[in-house]
């Protein structure tokens, strides 16, 4: 019996996607749940999953678009499984590792490069990326079946081996490489482009003393740990001082909508992950009712599912306010670009201890330079600068988080 495997649907509004990747080859084996493909959208990235076990047949190659419901393989149900394959995916197996000394063995290998070695698939590529043959690979190991970790192993151990320089060549180099764009890459350029377009963006730059955050990190890091069962990072005290800095500087959080300015009376805040296909920016709903704990386990939850292509629409749809970090590549300063229709991003950068003036005398601190970039035609100057020096002051003071941007003196005066 024939199966149909057809392009599905990332999510609404959505009318085509582009095979990104195939993860099997035409005419083999698949076991039924086993990934067999990689499906790219203008939002998301997705997998295709065989529905049954047999053989499969690829009717549209990588790198094409086609319409939702398009039939990209088919897959024979009825062919017999090779010997040894399974019809399911095995079950996730936790391993432990240990260091073992490694003993290197004297085998004897097949006169040809691969001989009648098993090598599975994805073996087979990294080796091919990877310039090893079968035969460098069995050196150093003593099997008759190649898997993907045996190529890796391989491929470390003929990387740190001192090889004869070669003679370099006479002739310049003139290779180019050409690549069809993503669907999800393709999209995201005409979204900067029509920001740059549509928007009056200005932005205003601002510098932290993040001593005390630096300090509290220090001192709680390991208790903090051992209760919520994650650290404490910078980008939890950015949010929750961002929040704060949004309820009373409500223009930042708004945006155009027509003729009109809608104004939000929560913060579903977007931080951007760099992800394989892109960038992401998955949103931490009401991040104005949770603790620092709540949103660092959001961020560690949304941020791994970007990583492994997980993400779904509705977790990176409905901002109204996102948090870049560049800080973590290197950067010292940028003008982040805005996430439409959102009205003001804020970015981070790396931290650099530098010289300061404080109360007259020159010391050294660890010191983050914070853009704010908005868009001028709904937020004008006074509350731009008004909101990044009050994140500022929220941040060199933590304590005022407690008391929404208060002084806690002047809180417990009644003042």
């Amino acid at each position: 019996m024939t199966i149909e495997i057809k392009a599905p649907t990332p999510g609404e509004s959505i009318t085509e996607v582009q095979i990104a990747n195939w993860l099997v080859k035409n005419g083999d084996y698949v076991a039924k749940d086993a990934e067999i493909a990689e499906i790219d959208s203008d939002k998301a990235t997705l997998t295709v999953n065989a529905e049954v076990a047999g053989t499969i047949a690829i009717l549209i190659e990588a790198g094409e678009t086609v319409s939702i419901g398009t039939v990209i393989a088919t897959i024979d149900s009825l062919a017999a499984a090779p010997e040894g394959v399974s019809q399911t995916m095995p079950e996730p197996e936790i391993k432990t590792f240990e260091p073992i000394e490694l003993e290197i063995k004297q085998i004897s290998v097949p006169s040809s490069d691969d001989g009648d070695v098993k090598i599975t698939p994805l073996a087979r590529k990294i080796m091919e990326e990877k310039h090893l043959t079968g035969r460098e690979v069995l050196e150093q190991l003593g099997q008759t079946r190649i898997t993907r970790q045996d190529v890796l192993d391989a491929s470390s151990v003929k990387t740190n081996v001192v090889q004869t320089p070669q003679t370099p060549k006479t002739e310049n180099s003139r290779e180019a490489e050409r690549k069809k764009m993503s669907t999800l890459r393709i999209k995201l350029a005409q979204r900067l482009v029509s920001v740059k377009n549509e928007t009056a963006m200005l932005t205003t730059f601002n510098e932290v003393n993040m001593s005390q955050i630096m300090g509290l990190k220090k001192q709680y890091n390991e208790k903090f740990k051992e209760t919520f069962g994650v650290g404490i990072g910078f980008m939890s005290f950015f949010t929750k001082a961002v929040t704060i800095a949004l309820a009373k500087f409500p223009q930042v959080n708004a945006m155009i909508d027509g003729d009109e300015l809608i104004f939000h009376k929560y913060a579903d805040v977007g931080i951007a992950v760099s992800a394989p296909k892109g960038l992401v920016v998955p949103v931490i709903r009401n991040a104005e009712n949770l603790s620092l704990a709540q949103i660092e386990l959001r961020i560690k939850e949304l941020a791994g599912k970007a990583r492994e292509n997980k993400i779904t629409l509705d977790e990176m749809s409905g901002g109204t306010f996102t948090i870049t970090n560049g800080g973590v590549f290197g950067s010292m300063m940028s003008t982040p670009i805005l996430n439409p229709p959102q009205s003001a991003i804020l970015g981070m950068h790396n931290i650099i201890e530098r010289p300061i003036a404080v109360n007259g005398h020159v010391v050294v601190a660890p010191m983050m330079y914070i853009a704010l970039s908005y868009d001028h035609c709904v937020i004008d100057g006074r509350e731009s600068v008004s909101f990044l020096v009050m994140v500022k002051e929220l941040l060199e003071n933590p304590a005022k988080m407690l008391f929404e941007g208060n002084e806690p003196v002047k809180v417990l005066l009644g003042l």
